[in-house]
C-alpha cells in the first residue's frame, strides 16, 4: 500500500471512530443526566422520610371550629386528641382573661369548668404528644351566641328552696316564643308524688307548670331545662341546660271570708288559727279566688298612686312607708299585710281597705304577738290564700302565680306539648 493510500485509510477510520465517539458521547450524556436525577429523587425521599419521623402522630380537634360564631355557652367548647395525649390546654377571652378547664383523667379530652358567657370571643391553644413524645399544636378561636340571637327563661321557685303547696313552676322568657311546642318539649317538670304535671302558656313569654291539685306536702319537684340550641323563634335559640329541684313544705291553706271578716288557717287539713281581718271596702273590693303568696316583706312602702288610687292632685290616696308583714298575692297590688294605723275595732267587724287583706299589727314589725306577725312568721312563699265573699271578680290566672283559678281542662288546653 502506498503512503497516500495509507493516509487516506487512516483518515477514513478516524472519521468513523470520531462518529462513534460522538454518538457514544451523546448516549453517555443521557445516562449521566439520568443518574443525577435519581440521586436527587433519592435525597428527597430520604428528607421526606426523616421529616415524617419528626412529625407527631397526635391529632388534636378543637370544637367549635375556628371562626365559628353563635356557639353554645354550655357544651360546645371541647378539645379532644387521637393517637396521643393532651399535655396542655389554655382558654382565654379576647382580652386575655383565663378560663378554667380540666383535662380528663385519660388525657384524651378537655373542657371548661364553668358555663361560658354569651357574646364573648374565646381562644383555645392545645398541645399534645404521641407515643414517641413528639409534640403537636392546635389553635382555634370562636364567639358564643349573642343575647340578640338567644333566649333564656327566668324561673321560680329557686333551686333548693322549700315552698308552699300552691307554688307553680313559672318560667318567664326574655324573648317571645313562637315555637312553643319545641320549647315546651325540652322542659320537664316532675314530682316525687307521681302527680301529673302539665304546662300552660299564658302568652309567648310565660309558661307555668302545675298538677291538677296542689302539690303533695313533703314532695320533691324537679325542673329540667334542656334548651341549649333549641329554636324558640326565627334566629333565636336557647342557651340553658339546668336541673332545679325544690321541696314542698307542709300543706297550709288560709281562707279569707270577707263576709264573716275572718281568716281560717288550716295546716295539713287541720285548723290551726282563726284571725280577724279587714278586707276591701265596698268601693274597693278584694279580688276573689285562689291566690299564692309570691313575695314576703317584713316592711314595705305602699303608695296608692302605684295602683291607681290618687287624689285630685295626682298624689296617692295613701302613702305608708312602713307597712308591716306584707305578703304579695297578685302583681296588680293585692297583699295580705299587717295594719297598725287602723282602729283595732275594725278587724273582724268592717272591711275598710283599698283591696288588700289587713290583719292587726304593730308599727315597726317587731311585736311577734300580733296577728299580722303570727301569720307572716307561719307562712312561706307558695302558700295558698283563698279569698271569698267579697263581691268582686275572680283574680286573673296570670295576675301573680294564680293559675289555680283555671279548671284542669282549661289549664291543659293551654299546653303546646
Amino acid at each position: 500500500m502506498t503512503d497516500g493510500k495509507r493516509r487516506k485509510g487512516l483518515m477514513a477510520a478516524s472519521a468513523v471512530l470520531g462518529g462513534v465517539l460522538v454518538l457514544s458521547a451523546c448516549g453517555g450524556g443521557d445516562d449521566s443526566a439520568g443518574s443525577s436525577s435519581g440521586k436527587k429523587d433519592s435525597s428527597q425521599a430520604q428528607a421526606d422520610e426523616a421529616a415524617a419521623k419528626k412529625t407527631s402522630q397526635a391529632e388534636i380537634e378543637i370544637a367549635p371550629k375556628d371562626g365559628s360564631d353563635n356557639a353554645s355557652i354550655n357544651n360546645a367548647a371541647k378539645v379532644t386528641v387521637s393517637k396521643g395525649t393532651l399535655t396542655e390546654v389554655t382558654m382565654t377571652t379576647a382580652d386575655g382573661t383565663a378560663v378554667a378547664g380540666q383535662i380528663s383523667a385519660d388525657k384524651k379530652s378537655w373542657k371548661p369548668t364553668n358555663q361560658l358567657d354569651r357574646a364573648t370571643t374565646y381562644k383555645i391553644a392545645a398541645t399534645a404528644s404521641d407515643s414517641e413524645n413528639r409534640v403537636a399544636h392546635e389553635n382555634a378561636s370562636f364567639t358564643t351566641v349573642s343575647p340578640t340571637n338567644s333566649f333564656i327563661g327566668n324561673f321560680t321557685p329557686e333551686d333548693g328552696s322549700t315552698v308552699g303547696v300552691g307554688m307553680p313552676v313559672s318560667i318567664n322568657f326574655d324573648k317571645a316564643i313562637t315555637n312553643k311546642s319545641d320549647v315546651q318539649s325540652h322542659i320537664k317538670v316532675s314530682s316525687s308524688s307521681g302527680q301529673e304535671v302539665v304546662g300552660h302558656w299564658f302568652n309567648g313569654n310565660r309558661l307555668d307548670f302545675r298538677p291538677e291539685d296542689y302539690w303533695q306536702g313533703g314532695s320533691t319537684v324537679t325542673l329540667k331545662l334542656d334548651l341549649d340550641g333549641v329554636e324558640g323563634a326565627s334566629g333565636v335559640t336557647g342557651v340553658q341546660q339546668k336541673t332545679v329541684t325544690f321541696k314542698v313544705g307542709r300543706n297550709q291553706v288560709s281562707t279569707v271570708d270577707a263576709k264573716t271578716k275572718t281568716m281560717t288557717v288550716t295546716r295539713d287539713g287541720k285548723t290551726v288559727k282563726t284571725i280577724p281581718i279587714s278586707a276591701g271596702s265596698p268601693e274597693n273590693k278584694t279580688y276573689q279566688g285562689q291566690m299564692v303568696i309570691s313575695e314576703k316583706f317584713k316592711e314595705t312602702r305602699m303608695n296608692g298612686a302605684s295602683v291607681g288610687f290618687t287624689d285630685d292632685d295626682g298624689k296617692g290616696e295613701y302613702d305608708i312607708k312602713d307597712v308591716p308583714h306584707a305578703m304579695r298575692l297578685s302583681n296588680s297590688g293585692t297583699f295580705i299585710h299587717g295594719n297598725y294605723w287602723g282602729a283595732k275595732s275594725i278587724f273582724g267587724s268592717a272591711n275598710t281597705s283599698h283591696g288588700c287583706v289587713g290583719l292587726a299589727d304593730a308599727k315597726g314589725a317587731n311585736d311577734s304577738s300580733t296577728p299580722g306577725a303570727w301569720f307572716y312568721n307561719n307562712s312561706m312563699i307558695g302558700d295558698v290564700v283563698v279569698v271569698k265573699n267579697t263581691g268582686d271578680k275572680t283574680v286573673a290566672p296570670d295576675n301573680g302565680l294564680n293559675g289555680w283559678n283555671l279548671s284542669w281542662a282549661d289549664w291543659k288546653a293551654g299546653s303546646a306539648a
